[in-house]
């Protein structure tokens, strides 16, 4: 096998098991954050996603976020359906894009930060558009109705949601990089 062939399919089989363990940490590890709002629930999926965006790419990550996204969205998450598929879609595929190529073009520390921090923004942004177009269709509430949770649920949710995601990546994403490149920490070469 050439170096080539190697390389992809130790990214292919990376990929695969992200995707895996971000099945089995949403099916396993979810809970309400808000009281005001119980059935708004975290869960720390987007952290597999975010480490293989950073890993391979902005593009990457958008693939991975399409197979958890459809994996999830017919298994654990059956309920939610098809708007459930296309609203985590929407928003972990936009976070992933987006911390691509923050990343990509900033591969230090500092970007890996300014990266997350755009995730927060930019999750919340996109689920306040999703909860205003898809919310009144899955549950059948009005637009107002929608409106009116945006401030004290949908708004602190998706910033706590993101935030958390974010920290976690943060703290693991590179001892999962120096292990999946067998390289050691500065301190030990």
């Amino acid at each position: 096998m050439n170096a080539r062939t190697q390389k992809n399919t130790r990214k292919m089989v990376t990929l695969a098991m992200l995707a895996a363990l971000a099945i089995v940490l949403v099916a396993f590890i979810h809970f309400p954050l808000l009281p005001a709002a119980p059935f708004l629930e975290y869960d720390p999926a987007d952290v597999p996603i975010l480490i293989g965006t950073f890993l391979y790419g902005p593009w990457a990550g958008l693939g991975l976020t399409a197979v958890v996204c459809i994996i999830q969205g017919v298994t654990v998450s059956a309920a939610s359906g098809p708007i459930g598929i296309v609203m985590h879609l929407l928003a972990s595929g936009s976070c992933a894009v987006v911390a691509g190529l923050i990343y990509r073009r900033s591969h230090t520390r500092k970007g890996a930060a300014l990266a997350l921090l755009a995730v927060v923004a930019v999750r919340t942004v996109v689920m306040c558009g999703c909860n205003l177009v898809f919310t009144p269709l899955f549950l059948g509430s009005s637009v107002g109705e929608v409106v009116a949770m945006l401030i004290p649920a949908i708004i602190p949710f998706n910033l706590l949601y993101a935030a958390l995601n974010s920290a976690v990546t943060f703290v693991v994403y590179k001892p999962i990089s120096r292990f999946l490149h067998h390289e050691q920490p500065a301190a030990e070469k």
